[in-house]
Parts: structure tokens; sequence; C-alpha cells
């Protein structure tokens, strides 16, 4: 199957150019899976402490519109997260869409930082400790948003449960890049599976220093097979299912705990 990643600008006043950017290299590649970022469809709003009830849900209200644009992608899947307001709770749900399916939300963000610039846990509130295994129609898929990414014991209960697919949006500065491509090639050894990013974009004199490298992990030995960057922010790459079923059966993944 063909897998894209990309990275893209968050910001509203680019975003319609960027996703017709992103349409016409779909369209040319013939992806099978599109990774967005993090809550992509709006400007980040944790950069800030200053938490605005009516800024959450002008965002809520911005991906609800851009959601039915995902046919545009089609006959893509569609996987990333985006804000929602649930039983009154402000809470960050992944989310796999589909052309035949629609719209299912999968799981909802637990580990949340509060630090300059990414003061989530003080914008919305941790779901349920619920990391599930989405069975998708191209594979069977995993979710860790950003910084659940870090907690490598659902990597290995994913592992358990026989994940083709690692998928990790993600919203993360210049200065950890390395780091967290370190941590997603560790996430794509423990979970056995090829393990996708995507991310945002730095732009120069932007509030926010974006790390930008959405990434293409295999499940083996860790190998990171492509990576984006500002001057290619989309990459596609065909990818072998069967190496992840492979690898479960081969070290670390077979070791009983």
């Amino acid at each position: 199957m063909k897998i894209t990643v990309c990275e893209l600008r968050n910001e509203i006043n680019t975003l319609e150019q960027e996703w017709q950017e992103l349409l016409d290299y779909n369209n040319s590649e013939g992806s099978d899976l599109v990774l967005l970022p993090e809550m992509p469809f709006y400007p980040w709003v944790a950069k800030t402490n200053q938490v605005d009830a009516e800024v959450w849900q002008e965002s809520v209200i911005m991906h609800d519109r851009w959601m039915s644009r995902l046919t545009e992608l089609t006959p893509a899947i569609v996987m990333s997260s985006r804000p929602v307001i649930t039983e009154g709770k402000h809470l960050n749900e992944a989310f796999v869409w589909d052309e035949e399916t629609g719209y299912k939300p999968v799981h909802h963000k637990y580990y949340l930082p509060d630090e300059e610039g990414w003061w989530e846990a003080s914008w919305y509130e941790r779901g349920e400790k619920d990391f599930s295994v989405i069975k998708s129609r191209r594979g069977r898929v995993g979710f860790l948003i950003c910084t659940e990414l870090w907690f490598n014991r659902h990597a290995r209960e994913y592992a358990k449960e026989g994940i083709e697919l690692l998928v990790c949006p993600r919203a993360t500065g210049m200065t950890s890049t390395d780091k967290w491509i370190a941590g997603g090639r560790t996430a794509a050894v423990v979970s056995g599976a090829f393990c996708l990013s995507s991310n945002f974009s730095h732009i120069e004199g932007g509030d926010m220093k974006w790390g930008g490298s959405g990434w293409i992990i295999e499940p083996e030995e860790g190998k990171v097979l492509g990576v984006t960057s500002r001057e290619q922010p989309f990459l596609t790459l065909e990818i072998d299912l069967s190496v992840a079923e492979a690898a479960k059966h081969t070290y670390p993944r077979y070791v009983l705990d």
C-alpha cells in the first residue's frame, strides 16, 4: 500500500493553498492512506496559557468544516486528530476517515503536556485511557498522538494485538526534532509496526518554531525510510504490511513480559 505523510504550515491564510497542493500531490501519487498533523485545520491554540473557550469552539467549528473536505482525498483513508466538545468536555480526538464508513472517532489523547508553547492540559481534558486497535480497510492501526509516543508500554501492547501501522499525528518544535525521530524509531521497533508521523512546518517569522519532519519508519530495525522537509513537505512510500506481521516474531517483539 502507499502511505503519505506531510508537514503543513498551521496558518489559516496558507491552508487553502497547501490543501490544493496536497490534493494535486495525492492525485499524482494515488495514496491509500494520508496522515495529517495533530489538529491540523486551525492555528495551534495551546501556544498560550490564556485559555479561551470561544477560541476552542472556533477551532472545533473550523475542523467540522474541513471534515467535509476529506472526500477530496479519496480513495485514500485519512487519519489525524481534531478538537471536539463531547458531553461538555474539551478533547483531542484521533480519527479515521474512509469514504465507505465515514468519520470514525478512535481515541482521545490521554497524556497531555503543560509548558511553554504546549499548554495542552490547560486547554483540554485527557480522555479515557483507551488505546484500542482500529481495524481499517488498510490494516490494523494503533494511535499514539504526539506526547503519547513516549509511553512505550502502549506500543508494546499494540504489538501483542498485531497492528501493522502505528500512527502518530503530532505538533512538535524544531529544537526537539532529533529526539522525536529517535522516539519514532523506538516505537516502530517496540510495536513491530510501520511508524507514521506528520507535523507542522516552520515559517520564518512565525510565533511557533515547528519541527516539520513527518516520517515513515519500518518495523524490523527502526530504519527511517523517509522524512519530509520544507522543500518537500509531502512524502509517499509504498510499504508491505507483511513486513510488520513478520517483525512480530523477531527480537525484541517475541520476548515474553
